[in-house]
């Protein structure tokens, strides 16, 4: 199944679960914690390097005999976040005082790297297109911002209306162009004044031998697993801003390379004569007040 509704695939204590086996394919991965508070979650790294990532709340990160304090968030709409990365063959244990909800991407890994601590003040903040297809990208995790074997992860918020992973584009034949990367889709949409959920949509299709073909309406808690083809746009409705979290790993060099589909690859020279959406930056490493 290429889209993972909130709930439908957990193993505990997870809330969603994708590894390479259950996604059908080598290298990417992602884990959901929702903690509630005071709890701690024990568990081992396997074969695959990760990252323990603050959606909303703080933790401890205990990684065998080492441990890191993530200041967290209060929300994905409110700041950038600090976050730790976890070695393959680890012993981890993550504690929420105060509960908390937390993403862990991963990537199968050949290399065993440090235990280490990645600063929000560190992070790559990019405002990436212009007008209706501004968005916001957090570099946390890319192979020009953080050291890490095979994962390549990345947040992205678009403000309601606009549209992000535009032009659409893919990155399944390696060459001079591409890096073969399996990519992982998780969803949070910022609710409605009275509280009420977002919605989102999000776009994949195929070319040539590959089929595949969705446009599903995507709420928080989500996941969009994207083994190839062409994907974009990711469709914030208006009034409802839309976060997604990257998640990609492949069998090569650690490089981020893909190809814009031909048909729409034009639009990328109208952002020259297009002013970026003077919403963003939505988030900074400072708390922004917001529901």
């Amino acid at each position: 199944m290429t889209l993972l509704r909130r709930g439908t695939a957990g193993s505990a204590p997870f809330e969603t679960v994708v590894t390479p086996e259950s996604a059908g394919w080598g290298y990417s991965g992602l884990r959901i914690l929702d903690l509630p508070i005071g709890s701690r979650v024990s568990f081992g790294t396997g074969d695959e390097e990760m990252i323990v990532l603050p959606l909303t709340g703080g933790c401890d990160v205990t990684c065998d005999d080492e441990r890191v304090t993530l200041t967290g968030r209060r929300s994905v709409f409110s700041r950038v976040t600090d976050f730790a990365y976890l070695p393959r063959d680890s012993a981890v244990t993550v504690r929420a005082p105060n509960g908390g909800r937390f993403a862990l991407p991963a990537a199968r890994a050949d290399r065993r790297l440090p235990f280490r601590y990645g600063p929000a003040d560190e992070v790559p903040v990019e405002l990436r297109g212009a007008g209706q297809a501004s968005r916001q990208v957090n570099n946390f995790c890319t192979p020009d911002s953080f050291d890490a074997d095979r994962l390549i992860a990345v947040e992205v918020l678009t403000p309601g209306g606009n549209w992000s992973s535009y032009p659409p584009h893919k990155h399944d034949e390696p060459g001079e162009n591409e890096t073969a990367l399996e990519e992982i889709y998780y969803f949070e949409v910022a609710g409605s004044p009275s509280g009420s959920p977002g919605t989102g949509f999000q776009r994949v299709y195929g070319h040539t031998d590959h089929p595949i073909d969705i446009c599903a309406e995507v709420r928080a808690g989500d996941v969009v697993l994207i083994p190839y083809g062409w994907h974009g746009p990711s469709m914030a409705a208006p009034g409802y801003d839309l976060y997604y979290l990257n998640v990609m790993a492949g069998p090569g060099e650690r490089k981020w390379l893909f190809s814009d589909d031909p048909e729409h690859a034009w639009i990328r020279g109208t952002w020259s004569q297009q002013e970026i959406d003077p919403r963003l930056p939505l988030t900074s490493t400072s708390e922004r007040k917001r529901s």
